[in-house]
Formats: C-alpha cells, sequence, structure tokens
C-alpha cells in the first residue's frame, strides 16, 4: 500500500507533483503582464474584455474538479492525473496560437480545466502517501506552486512581453510543464486505496473464481454503483460539500478572498506601478518579488509550526489526534492580511517611496501562507475520506471568486482610488480573520452534530 512505499519514492513523488502543481498556476497569472499587448494586437478597448484570458484560466479551475475528482475516485489518481496534465499542455499550444481574443479565452479556459488536476489531486495523494504526523512537511512541498509559481509569473512575463512578445508566455510555459508531466508520468504510480483494493479484489474474483468477493471498502449491505452513478455522485459531492458542511463552505470562502484578492492584485500592480512611478513593464514586474519573500517566510513559518504544533497539542490530548489541531497557528497569521491592505492602499495612493507599498506586499503574502496551508491539511484530515472532493469543493469557491473577484479591480479603483479601493478589501479581510477560531472551537463539535451523508 502507498503508506508503506519506500521514503525515496515517496519524496520523488511529491517533488514531480510539485513541479508540474507549480507550472499550472504560473501559467494562470503570467498572462497578466500581457493585457495591454493583448489588447493592442486584438484592438480590444475594453481592459476587462482584455483581461478574461487570465479570469477565464482560474474559472477552468473551478469547472475542472467537478469531473476530475470523481473521474480519480472511478479510475484511480494516477490515470485522470496524466491525461489531464496532458490536456493542460495540449492547449498551452493553443493559448501561444490563437488568432483572435475568442480564441484565446476559449484556450485558456480548457487550460484551466486540465491544469486543476494536480491541486484538486495532490492533497488527496498526499493523504495516501503519508501518515498525519508527516503530511505537514509534504505539504509544504506540495504547496510551494500555488503560492510560488502565480507571483513569480507576472515577473518573468513581463520581461518576456517586454523582449520576445506575449505569445511566448505560453511557450516559456509549454516546455517544462511537458517536461513534468512526462517525469510524473514516468515515475509515478497510483496511490488510491480504494482502487487499488478494488483491482487486487477484480483479479481475485477472475483467479478464484470467486463472484461474491468484494473490496474491503464496499459495504455489502449497499448495491454497487455503477460508473455513471459513481460520476453522478462525484460531481454533485463537491457542491454538498461546499453548501451542506458550514465548515467547508467557511474556510472556503476565506480562503476564496484571500485568493481572489492575490489575482486582483497581480492585475492591478502594474496599472498602480506604471502610473504612480512611471516604471517599464519589466520593471513593474519586480515588485512581486517582495510577494514572493513573504510566500518563503510563510512557507518556513508553516513547515516549522505545523507538525510540531499538531505533535504538541496531540501529546496535550493524551496521544488522541484531532483534525482541528491544525487550525490554531492560521489564526494568528489572519491578522496580517488586511495590514497589507491598508499599507499597501494608502501609501500607493499617496506616491511615497516605492519601497514602502512594496514592503506592504508581504504581510499579505506571509498571511496568506499561514492560512491556506492549515485550512488545506485540516480539510484532508477531517474528511480523509472524500479528502478529493473536499479539496475540489475547496478549489470550486476559490477559483470561482478568483476568476471574477480581479475584474472589479480596475472599475474600483477608479471610483474610490487606490487607498479606499483596497482598503475595502481591508475591511472584508478584518470581518473574516475569526472563522479559523471558530473553527478551532466548534468544528469537532460540528463535524460530530451534523456529520456528511455522501
Amino acid at each position: 500500500m502507498p503508506l508503506n512505499f519506500p521514503k525515496s519514492r515517496k519524496v520523488l513523488m511529491v517533488i514531480l507533483l510539485a513541479i508540474i502543481t507549480f507550472m499550472t498556476p504560473f501559467a494562470s497569472s503570467i498572462l497578466a503582464s500581457a493585457i495591454g499587448a493583448i489588447s493592442d494586437e486584438f484592438d480590444e478597448s475594453d481592459i476587462v474584455l482584455a483581461a478574461m484570458p487570465v479570469s477565464i484560466f482560474l474559472l477552468g479551475y473551478a469547472v475542472g474538479p467537478l469531473f476530475l475528482s470523481p473521474l480519480s475516485e472511478i479510475y484511480g489518481r494516477y490515470y485522470v492525473l496524466v491525461i489531464a496534465n496532458a490536456y493542460f499542455c495540449v492547449w498551452l499550444i493553443g493559448c501561444a496560437l490563437a488568432t483572435s481574443l475568442d480564441t484565446l479565452i476559449f484556450f485558456r479556459f480548457m487550460c484551466g480545466v486540465g491544469g486543476a488536476a494536480c491541486q484538486t489531486i495532490g492533497g488527496a495523494i498526499i493523504a495516501d502517501l503519508f501518515p498525519v504526523e508527516e503530511r505537514g512537511m509534504a505539504i509544504s512541498i506540495w504547496m510551494i506552486g500555488p503560492m510560488f509559481g502565480p507571483s513569480l509569473a507576472p515577473m518573468i512575463g513581463g520581461f518576456v512581453v517586454e523582449s520576445i512578445g506575449w505569445r511566448w508566455v505560453s511557450w516559456i510555459t509549454f516546455i517544462p510543464a511537458t517536461a513534468a508531466a512526462i517525469g510524473l508520468a514516468i515515475f509515478s504510480t497510483e496511490t488510491n486505496h480504494h482502487v487499488l483494493i478494488q483491482r487486487k479484489t477484480d483479479r481475485l474474483r477472475k483467479e478464484l473464481n470467486r463472484p461474491e468477493l468484494r473490496s474491503c471498502y464496499v459495504d455489502p449491505d449497499k448495491p454497487v454503483l455503477s460508473h455513471k452513478q459513481i460520476l453522478f455522485l462525484g460531481l454533485t459531492r463537491p457542491l454538498k460539500m461546499l453548501f451542506r458542511s458550514a465548515i467547508i463552505f467557511s474556510v472556503s470562502l476565506y480562503i476564496a478572498f484571500a485568493y481572489g484578492c492575490l489575482y486582483l492584485l497581480f492585475n492591478t500592480i502594474p496599472i498602480v506601478f506604471r502610473e504612480a512611478y512611471g516604471w517599464s513593464l519589466g520593471i513593474t514586474g519586480l515588485i512581486y518579488l517582495t510577494v514572493l519573500v513573504g510566500y518563503a517566510i510563510g512557507l518556513a513559518l508553516f513547515t516549522y509550526l505545523s507538525d510540531s504544533t499538531v505533535v504538541r497539542m496531540t501529546k496535550a490530548n493524551n496521544g488522541v489526534y484531532e483534525p482541528e489541531m491544525r487550525l490554531p497557528d492560521s489564526i494568528y497569521f489572519g491578522i496580517l492580511i488586511p495590514i497589507t491592505f491598508f499599507w499597501y492602499g494608502w501609501s500607493a495612493d499617496q506616491r511615497v517611496h516605492w519601497i514602502v507599498p512594496a514592503l506592504g506586499l508581504v504581510p499579505f503574502s506571509v498571511g496568506v501562507v499561514g492560512i491556506w496551508l492549515p485550512i488545506q491539511a485540516y480539510i484532508v484530515d477531517a474528511y480523509p475520506t472524500y479528502a478529493a472532493s473536499g479539496l475540489a469543493a475547496f478549489m470550486v469557491l476559490r477559483s470561482t471568486v478568483a476568476a471574477f473577484l480581479p475584474l472589479a479591480g480596475p472599475d474600483m479603483y477608479e471610483s474610490l482610488g487606490v487607498g479606499w479601493g483596497t482598503s475595502l478589501l481591508g475591511f472584508i479581510a478584518v470581518a473574516l480573520i475569526p472563522i479559523p477560531a471558530v473553527i478551532f472551537k466548534y468544528g469537532k463539535r460540528m463535524r460530530e452534530r451534523y456529520p456528511l451523508n455522501l
């Protein structure tokens, strides 16, 4: 079973998974630096429509998990992940060769659908491979991609667009993404316990001529579902989890807001710094380095605190682990997010020295890491049987908000100004701070009183 794989094999699989999980969010935001160039080439004066290729990718992120999660329960995580990665890479070619804004938007949507697999299934793969006390480190490695990819991409994209044109942002994504997808296909394997046992059961049923044999995961008192029924159940399960579970909905909403603000910043940082400080597109992209610094700090803190906090609290709880033990640190990290909105917004609005708003982005990225990773680990631990569906629900809401919130950025800044527009986000962030604390205190009681019957 995957839990018994050699440690070297587990590490290799996590590294390969982390690489492809880096490339898909990288692809999601690298086009943010090319919005102006795309507008010029396709003669599009509507800045919101010109920004759609960035947002539509995230809408694909929202749609993809609804199909990919149940398919992974039927056919296994390996085959779904490999095929979805190939699907993502093929549509990148279409993005590079698009002849109109409409086709570019369509191709980007299809990229997002395929690119969602590594984030939808990745957490479940880690849950398959590692016991609870070792997952924090594995999740930290895997989540380097979603953290660093979207922030590094616009920085690189700005120089690429200025030097060799906006189409090359897709080509420079396609080449390493394809290499990572091939590596994962060669060196990875199936990890879904249910699928592995079912395959073994099917084999023994034929070899021993024992049609009555069933997987240990199959309830003999319930009818065996067809693939069509499983697919339908899987399509609806993430949505049921999202809207029937106050826990899943609240933590997903919190991350969705933070993630949406991240992409809003990606779309508006070039506007703010080019207008306020007269910078070139390439130089403006260097501002994202401060976001990366924050991610590095947040990731280091999470890696240091996560598993040690779990071990300490489990010991204090007479050796009994509770999933809510993942959440205490996120309570403090959440305080950092609104600090950025007031700091960055008003310093940019008043056009003080550029280093002030640039440094103001650091608390945001530290805070995002500090709430995102514990909450994602919490979902995996709290709902291990439905880990893939839980992460799919988490990703659907997160990606939907991230797809549409950035489109409001230009109009928001135009009507309210950078200071008050960003402060509005800060007030919302303040209102969301208590969510991890409430789940930490009442989560176990809520899960026991209102179990998910899916």
